[in-house]
């Protein structure tokens, strides 16, 4: 490379050499100062034009968002807020950026709002927030690859397109190469879909865990790591239609274990980015302590930013039943003077995001591990428990977020497992080889399900979940 990193140049000390910096005009001030960023960091590194010996028609050129490549020698900055900057001896355009067409897009200097910032979301990576927030995804993602290494997990590569509903909700996206307009019939008008590409009816995942579960009765500790797809109606702030999921499955797990190991994991990458993102997070928090100036004090935030990532890492994860969580919320005030949307009235209610915040945010004050649900609002595969009405699953709620993982030890049992799904009408047919997996050397084994972009949601502190991914997908948006 014939160049250096901003990141990498903020940090040297080799005074009066000189070097070549790329990247980015953030701003131009007063002919003389250029502010240059090239996305390996938050801070610019500053540039110091002599403009009497500089040629005009080239320093025109030099327009927040164009590209350039800065050749000058490092100097120490006599200037405040930067401990160097570059003595500007030649500057090249690589890009021009018209100022007219700058003031139209979400690179202009004047502050934007983040529902303006997604119309525009090509161009938002190159402004200071969303800069932040991908390098940050970036690290946490490294994070996740790096904690299942260490810890002697194989990643199993589980298929996109599948013939089977993990969950079994049937929100899922059909994949067919038959012409729409033209589909061949069967004699009763239906559809024929034995002359489709794949033979037989087939969707986008919604989740890889049937597949990672046969692997782990394979390979002992696995995860997966993939895209993952819902056709779930849900315009919030909280789903997205194409979203990232992380899902390890361990044989001889028990769901204490299972439990065990998905706080283990979430402590690590969140200490991950607040050992390796100071600085972004530096930034994310001053723009939040920003925001919340503007609240009244009723809902600001009780912590900072960092504060609330070390506290997480810091302290045990608060372990309850399903029962007596029913038992704190039918009791609560919210649900006696009926400020809940969903009231609690008996056992056996499907708890909503309200009352899972309530638990996290108020009761407990810490994150929260739920577990032993009720059977009839989970899924099929879940192992039931000695009551016969409860099943050993797991959710794990957090401040701001609500559930961010859900898990469960797997029902091994194979008559179990049969009576189950002919309950719920799933045929034993459609999923014969996950039976096979309870026919030759079952046991124990358990996992859960983490969405990625909740937990860089609540790592940048951010709000709204389409902000933490590049190019959210919900209903009725698929730009870009």
């Amino acid at each position: 490379m014939n160049y250096i990193s901003v990141i990498d140049i903020l940090a040297s000390d080799a005074i009066h050499q000189e070097f070549t910096v790329k990247g980015w005009v953030r701003s131009f001030r007063a002919n003389q100062f250029i502010a240059l960023n090239d996305g390996s960091t938050i801070k610019n590194i500053q540039c110091v034009v002599d403009y009497e010996n500089m040629d005009d028609a080239l320093l025109n050129r030099v327009n927040t968002g164009a590209a350039i490549v800065v050749t000058g020698v490092l100097e120490e900055s006599q200037g405040a807020g930067q401990r160097v900057e570059i003595k500007v001896k030649s500057i090249e355009i690589e890009g021009d950026a018209d100022p007219e067409d700058v003031k139209l897009t979400i690179l202009s200097p004047k502050r934007h709002t983040l529902e303006k910032l997604r119309e525009q979301a090509h161009l938002r990576v190159r402004t200071n927030t969303f800069g932040a927030i991908m390098r940050m995804r970036s690290k946490l993602s490294f994070a996740v690859h790096q904690y299942f290494n260490e810890n002697g997990f194989f990643q199993a590569h589980t298929p996109m397109i599948t013939g089977s509903d993990a969950e079994g909700a049937g929100e899922m996206f059909q994949v067919t190469g038959l012409d729409l307009n033209n589909p061949p019939k069967k004699e009763d008008g239906s559809i024929d879909y034995s002359q489709d590409f794949f033979g037989k009816e087939t969707n986008l995942t919604v989740s890889g865990q049937l597949e990672a579960e046969t692997y782990a009765l394979g390979l002992g500790k696995v995860y997966t790591f993939g895209p993952t797809f819902r056709a779930e109606n849900s315009n919030t702030s909280r789903h997205l239609a194409e979203f990232w999921m992380i899902e390890p499955e361990v044989a001889f797990y028990d769901l204490d274990a299972n439990m065990d190991l998905a706080e283990d994991f979430i402590k690590y990458v969140i200490k991950y980015v607040l050992d390796n993102c100071q600085d972004d997070l530096e930034f994310l928090e001053k723009r939040l302590i920003d925001e919340d100036k503007k609240k009244p004090q009723a809902e600001r935030a009780t912590m900072a930013l960092r504060e609330k990532l070390e506290f997480v890492i810091n302290n045990n994860f608060k372990r309850v039943s399903y029962t007596e969580a029913i038992a704190i919320l039918r009791n609560s005030k919210p649900n006696k003077k009926k400020k809940f949307k969903y009231l609690i009235d008996e056992w056996g209610a499907d708890l909503q995001s309200e009352h899972e915040r309530y638990l996290v945010e108020k009761h407990f004050e810490c994150p929260v591990i739920l577990f032993d649900y009720p059977a009839n609002i989970k899924a099929f595969y879940m192992r039931l428990n000695e009551d016969g009405k409860t099943v050993r699953a797991m959710d794990i709620l957090f401040p701001g977020i609500g559930e961010i993982v859900g898990g469960s030890q797997r029902e091994e049992r194979l008559d179990v497992l049969k009576e189950k799904m002919a309950a719920l009408d799933i045929p034993e047919e459609e999923l014969w080889w996950y039976l096979d997996t309870r026919k030759f050397g079952t046991c124990i084994h358990s996992g859960f399900g983490l969405g990625f972009e909740r937990l860089v949601l609540f790592a940048t502190g951010m709000t709204n979940i389409r902000d933490v991914i590049p190019y959210p997908r919900f209903p009725g948006h698929a730009e870009f």
